[in-house]
């Protein structure tokens, strides 16, 4: 299985962009994720992982996600080479967003009220309002 899960926070707004040669959109942005346990002196490591989506995908995050933002993304793990201007082998680790969720508390300010933004390839989204009602 190749999967991957990161809930971080933007470093930056996502750059958008069309693929030369086609009509794709590709929307690419950077995660501050933090470590789960702290190291040897108490402190909690944050590592930092650039992310890209196409498509439909990529028009979502574009558009829906800002600089600062608690996010969820979830995807698949690429792996790439090419020859460099002095033939030598280079190598990348891309990771490619399938869907992608809000994981902050509150609602994005510039979404316009009552729309619903399609966060996954599949176009599945839901939304819970923020309550104290919750059974649980």
């Amino acid at each position: 299985m190749n999967k991957f899960q990161f809930m971080g926070r933007l470093t930056r707004d996502p750059e958008t962009r069309v693929l030369p040669n086609s009509s794709t959109n590709v929307t690419t942005f950077s995660l501050a994720v933090n470590r789960r346990f702290a190291d040897a002196n108490g402190e909690r490591k944050t590592d930092f992982f650039n992310v890209t989506a196409f498509g439909r995908l990529a028009d979502f995050c574009g558009k829906y996600y800002k600089k600062g933002q608690q996010v969820l993304v979830e995807g698949r793990i690429q792996n790439r080479s090419w020859d460099d201007q002095n033939g030598q082998k280079r190598y990348a680790t891309d990771f490619i967003v399938e869907n992608a969720y809000f994981a902050d508390s509150r609602r994005d300010q510039d979404m316009p009220a009552g729309e619903v933004p399609s966060s996954s390839m599949d176009g599945e989204f839901i939304t819970v309002e923020d309550t104290d009602d919750l059974p649980f």
